[in-house]
């Protein structure tokens, strides 16, 4: 007989045409789960006009930071782009062949006003943060590594163009994600699409959720949920954000923006790549000695 193959504990997204805000915060927001509604925005102008054509035309000319999947280094700055191109010539990369090149946290509509009159804050009961939404583009196969926001926002994630593959886990399910010490990211070289379970076998222990993002649809990531992206095809998505709603969140928020960033930024200054190295060995032994490994 074949040996069963292993696979990470997965689950579908729960999926909704449309919702109202009570069943919303009642059912989603309150106990804290995702759900992917795949109507929300039928009503938005971005969703019939916004596709990388589009994006092309009314921001073609704007010089765009771009990323890609190379480790961490001591030597990047926190937030430093790899590399810079105009968004024209960025999109005209993404439709000619796979690139591992990303745009993350982009203020695109500040830029490009004429984008803001095509969406609006959805009225589901959720505190959004009325600054101006960020935006996220990628090529086909590219990946976003796994993490969670250092701000513990609640999110709701809209995609446009194509189609982009999500895993998500509850915070509950971080002592088996290989958390990066006084980081926001598990190890890097995991690969959550063919993870190496001899490596990483802890990794079998966590359960969560799996979907695919298809152009128009909406996901909620409730606050803390460590996620994955894959774009299946070129495309892009904006994220929407909403403070914490408990105290204890809200604290560490604050903690992870006033304490875990200085120190982490004061200690890759004063040990240089041995300060991540070390981080990265720990990410294993604190995973496997809590899990008794």
């Amino acid at each position: 007989m074949m040996e069963k193959e292993e696979s990470l504990h997965l689950e579908p997204i729960s999926r909704l045409k449309t919702i109202s805000k009570k069943d919303f915060l009642e059912n989603y927001v309150r106990p804290q789960k995702p759900v992917v509604i795949e109507h929300l925005i039928d009503e938005w102008p971005a969703t019939q006009k916004w596709d990388l054509d589009y994006i092309s035309e009314v921001a073609g000319e704007k010089v765009v930071p771009l990323y890609d999947d190379r480790p961490i280094t001591s030597e990047q700055k926190f937030n430093e782009p790899h590399t810079k191109m105009k968004m024209a010539d960025y999109i005209d990369l993404l439709k000619s062949k796979p690139t591992n090149y990303r745009i993350f946290l982009y203020h695109l509509l500040k830029e490009v006003p004429v984008l803001q009159k095509d969406f609006r804050f959805p009225d589901l009961g959720l505190r959004f943060i009325k600054q101006l939404p960020t935006l996220f583009f990628g090529g086909e196969n590219s990946k976003v590594f796994m993490h969670y926001d250092i701000d513990f926002a609640n999110i709701l994630h809209f995609h446009f163009h194509g189609k982009k593959r999500c895993i998500i886990y509850p915070p509950s399910e971080g002592k088996y994600l290989y958390k990066v010490p006084h980081a926001l990211i598990s190890r890097e070289d995991i690969d959550f699409n063919n993870p190496d379970f001899k490596k990483f076998p802890v990794l079998k222990k966590a359960k969560g959720y799996v979907t695919e993002l298809k152009h128009g649809e909406a996901l909620y990531m409730p606050e803390g949920y460590w996620h994955q992206m894959t774009y299946l095809t070129p495309g892009f998505s904006m994220s929407l954000r909403a403070t914490p709603r408990t105290l204890t969140n809200f604290s560490k928020a604050v903690y992870n923006l006033l304490v875990m960033r200085n120190f982490d930024n004061y200690m890759r200054k004063l040990k240089g790549q041995k300060w991540i190295d070390y981080k990265n060995e720990q990410a294993i032994e604190r995973t496997h000695k809590k899990n008794k490994v």
